[in-house]
């Protein structure tokens, strides 16, 4: 499951305007990354065993390495 935060901070003293847009910002960020997880993976997945092996990877690796190429390295 994909997920993404934002420590962006919203003061008390922006219009519903400015907050919607924050808001927009966010998802639009948040789609982006989601696509770059789905991008990788289905392109990862799409390698032979050989080539992962190559590459130091292996099947069950292929999401991890999906999630950190999208979202960076966590914990």
């Amino acid at each position: 499951m994909a997920y993404v935060t934002s420590n962006r901070t919203i003061s008390n003293g922006m219009g519903l305007g400015a907050r919607l847009n924050e808001i927009g910002k966010d998802i639009v960020e948040a789609w982006r990354a989601y696509r770059v997880y789905r991008e990788t993976l289905v392109e990862l997945q799409a390698l032979s065993t050989r080539e992962l092996a190559d590459l130091g990877l292996n099947a069950s690796t292929l999401r991890s390495v999906a999630l950190e190429a999208a979202y960076g390295k966590r914990g």
